[in-house]
């Protein structure tokens, strides 16, 4: 069985749902379930990378092996870096980053991730996507795309809706089956590459779209694509989300 961590960054800031990982779903905080989900995916170990004391604490009170971070930091990659480096991993270790708005990712796509990574040495990077079939999902900017090559490796991230037909596509056109894919945010690392990819100055291919991995893309990581064997539900950015996860939870 493949041998990988977990690190789950939790940040309190939160822009667009403020104190999000501390909201409560179904009578836990919104983490406690994305760290559920990390147990449940034989992870040799699971941390949570808390950018304030509030959260380390909440998270400590059920149980979670809970580090603080810089607050500084600009992204959850560079806060699992900064785990990474403390903890002194070798560039082999297997790290996956599991965003902490996500309490209803399966814990096999948790594990496929890392699996995937493992079995490509030729990769830096992992992660997965999902076939889309629904045009308004294609043509909305907050469902990121992606295309792939030949053998696997990401070509390309965008908000836009791609691949785009030259002749004959306009916003009415139905989306191109088969073609189109949904980038699920989830990502294994070599601990070494994640080193690199920390290190790396922001691209203008990222600032203009605003997706992190194109960094890796501009800078010549290689990212390796899998199709997820399931498709998770999106996560928590909203009060209209929290709703709806937490009567999902409730159900369960």
């Amino acid at each position: 069985m493949t041998a990988f961590k977990v690190v789950i960054p939790a940040r309190l800031g939160s822009t667009r749902l403020p104190r999000k990982v501390l909201r409560m779903l179904a009578g836990k905080p919104l983490v406690q379930w994305v760290w559920e989900a990390a147990q449940a995916s034989a992870a040799e170990q699971v941390i949570i990378a808390a950018d304030d004391a509030q959260v380390l604490e909440a998270c400590r009170a059920f149980g979670a092996d809970a580090r603080l971070t810089a607050p500084s930091h600009q992204s959850g990659t560079d806060r699992i870096n900064e785990i990474a480096q403390a903890a002194g991993w070798r560039d082999d270790i297997l790290v996956v980053n599991l965003q902490g708005d996500e309490p209803l990712m399966p814990p096999a796509l948790i594990r496929q991730a890392a699996e995937l990574l493992a079995g490509d040495p030729g990769a830096d990077i992992a992660t997965l996507c999902h076939p889309l079939h629904s045009r308004e999902e294609w043509l909305n900017p907050n469902v990121v795309k992606l295309a792939a090559d030949s053998f696997g490796y990401a070509l390309y991230f965008s908000r836009a809706p791609i691949p785009w037909k030259r002749e004959g596509t306009s916003p009415e056109s139905p989306l191109p089956l088969g073609l189109a894919f949904r980038h699920i945010g989830l990502y294994a690392y070599r601990a070494g590459a994640l080193r690199r990819f920390s290190a790396l100055p922001p691209s203008p291919l990222e600032s203009c779209e605003m997706l992190e991995q194109l960094r890796a893309l501009s800078h010549g990581l290689r990212i390796k694509v899998g199709i997820a064997q399931e498709l998770p539900p999106h996560g928590v950015d909203t009060e209209e989300d929290l709703a709806a996860v937490g009567a999902l939870l409730a159900a369960r």
